[in-house]
């Protein structure tokens, strides 16, 4: 499987079903090699990957990221090898074990040690019975990975990482924990605005969703030195400016090659718009799309 460079990172529950599959298209028109589709509180990740790849010819969709406590092991692995025989092998598949919040509040289960729950539940995916055609090829899994141990766990158990809401220092740090051959596979928020103002209130509305809500990700930053007074307020300016690249397509290009030269294999851009935060900003994936 061949993910190129750079790919996209985009939520679809604001659009229809036909819209969504008009979107891939773009995205696959403007030579993006795949396309992230996250799970929350809205559409099945892989019912909605089925359809965006029935829609497209080359494009590979990736999931980023299925919830490993919405399916035991063995529904994973067959709607996985399902949607992978489907698409003739342009599938990838992203899973992780989201957050606290979205695990014990909405769906109800424990959440006591999420990383003894990954490391268990890959071997019985691995093993689960399957009786229908194989794809013609296996499909790649990452997993979601913030802390040393769960991306020991990528290097050892998977086909590497995807990771979210960090900086290229991570991407390094990542890289130097995993060795040289897995994938890592990093999403970049980013607006193509040069208003501080503008592009600040954009990045902080994307932000509030994550910091200082879900431990994780803050964790994760306070690990790289970030101090409690960075998440006060809607974060400090230097937060936002780290999460969120934006200015200029050079400075936005920059942001991208410093993950790239960090050691990710792929680096998949979300584009939020200050004009509607609800939906991608097609003007910056048309200026942004590959060369």
């Amino acid at each position: 499987m061949e993910l190129g460079r750079l790919g996209v990172w985009v939520g679809m529950d604001g659009m229809s079903a036909v819209a969504a599959a008009a979107f891939a298209k773009r995205v696959e028109d403007r030579g993006y090699g795949a396309l992230w589709i996250p799970e929350g509180r809205g559409r099945n990740a892989l019912v909605l990957s089925s359809w965006l790849l029935c829609n497209t010819k080359r494009l590979i969709v990736a999931t980023g990221i299925a919830n490993i406590y919405a399916r035991d092991p063995l529904t994973m692995a067959a709607a996985a090898k399902t949607v992978g025989e489907l698409s003739d092998g342009r599938f990838l598949l992203g899973i992780g074990v989201s957050h606290k919040p979205l695990v014990a509040s909405l769906r109800g289960h424990s959440y006591d040690k999420p990383y003894s729950y990954m490391r268990e539940y890959l071997p019985k995916m691995k093993s689960a019975l399957y009786r229908a055609p194989e794809p013609k090829e296996r499909v790649p899994v990452v997993l979601a990975a913030l802390h040393p141990k769960m991306l020991a766990l990528c290097a050892a158990e998977a086909d590497g990482t995807h990771t979210y809401f960090v900086p290229p220092e991570h991407t390094a740090k990542a890289r130097a924990a995993i060795g040289p051959k897995p994938l890592i596979c990093v999403e970049q928020a980013i607006c193509l605005d040069t208003d501080a103002a503008k592009a600040r209130k954009t990045a902080r509305e994307y932000m509030k969703t994550y910091v200082p809500r879900l431990p994780n990700y803050t964790n994760a930053l306070k690990s790289l030195g970030w101090e409690d007074k960075d998440f006060e307020n809607g974060c400090s300016d230097r937060l936002v400016d780290t999460i969120v690249a934006w200015g200029t397509e050079s400075q936005v290009r920059d942001r991208i090659e410093a993950h790239l030269k960090a050691g990710a294999s792929h680096v998949c851009i979300q584009p939020l718009s200050t004009a509607n935060p609800l939906m991608p900003d097609e003007r910056a994936l048309q200026a942004l799309a590959p060369r």
